[in-house]
């Protein structure tokens, strides 16, 4: 066992994992989360429809195609600002009407 153990510990990393830490927020933002998915299903379909690549819509937003590719994860925070861009970039309806016009 003693053997066991010590083949083991030579193989630990010298850092401490962060998975318990990660899975922990993404527990306590299970909400968020789920929102942000949506987002991104709404945008990879868009994608598909339009034939068009991450790189086109990180030229469209103005953004690196990474950027995009953590938003297409799902687990990117997105600002007011970052939706209005990506519904400009895909001619989606994110968000609904913050003010409606009478």
């Amino acid at each position: 066992m003693k053997e066991l153990q010590d083949k083991l510990s030579a193989h630990k990393f010298s850092t401490p994992s962060r998975w318990r830490e990660k899975a922990m927020e993404r527990q306590a933002n299970k909400e968020w989360l789920r929102y942000s998915q949506k987002i991104a299903m709404m945008m990879l379909d868009k994608m598909e429809e339009l034939g068009i690549t991450q790189k086109a819509v990180a030229e469209r937003m103005g953004c690196s195609q990474q950027y995009i590719s953590r938003v297409l994860k799902g687990s990117e925070n997105l600002s007011i600002e970052t939706i209005f861009k990506i519904e400009s970039a895909l001619g989606l309806q994110i968000l609904q009407p913050v003010f409606a016009v009478r």
